[in-house]
C-alpha cells in the first residue's frame, strides 16, 4: 500500500475529532491528503473557522512538499525566515510551518499521505492528528 483508501481517511478523521472532544479543544477542522497532496477527506466541525480547511491543507500540504513533519518546518523557518518567505511564494501560499501537519507512513518509511489539523492550539492539533494515524496502525511523522 503505497497511498490512503477514503475508508481509512474517513477513520482519521473520525478519531482525530474524537480526541479533539476528548481532551476539551474547539471545534476542530481535518484534512487528509494523499502522497500527490491531492485532499482525500476533510471535515470541518460547526462553528469550526471559515479559514480553517486552508490552514489544516496547507500544513498536510507542506509536510508533504518538503518530506517533513510540519513541527520539522516550524524549526527550519524560524532558521531561514527567508527560505520559508521563498517557498510560501514558491508555493503560491500553499504550506503553513507550524506543527498539525503529521505525514503518514507505513512500517517500511513510505509516505502514504498526510494529516493537517486546524482549530486549537498547533501542539493540540498535532496530538489530534496522531491519534487519528495511530488508530490504523500507521505511523505519524510529525518532523
Amino acid at each position: 500500500m503505497h497511498t490512503l483508501k477514503l475508508q481509512q481517511a474517513a477513520e482519521i478523521i473520525e478519531v482525530a475529532l474524537a480526541h479533539a472532544r476528548d481532551v476539551g479543544c474547539p471545534p476542530m477542522t481535518v484534512a487528509v491528503l494523499d502522497p500527490g497532496g491531492h485532499l482525500l477527506a476533510l471535515q470541518r466541525e460547526d462553528r469550526s473557522g471559515i479559514l480553517r480547511p486552508q490552514i489544516a491543507q496547507a500544513k498536510a500540504w507542506g509536510a508533504l512538499g518538503m518530506g517533513h513533519g510540519s513541527r520539522f518546518l516550524a524549526g527550519r523557518a524560524e532558521a531561514a525566515p527567508a527560505f520559508f518567505a521563498a517557498l510560501t511564494d514558491i508555493s503560491a501560499g500553499r504550506i503553513a510551518p507550524v506543527p498539525g501537519g503529521v505525514l503518514i507512513r507505513d512500517s517500511d518509511g513510505n509516505i502514504l499521505g498526510a494529516v493537517g489539523v486546524s482549530g486549537d492550539l498547533p501542539d493540540r492539533d498535532e496530538t489530534c492528528a496522531v491519534a487519528g494515524i495511530d488508530h490504523l496502525g500507521l505511523v505519524a511523522d510529525v518532523g
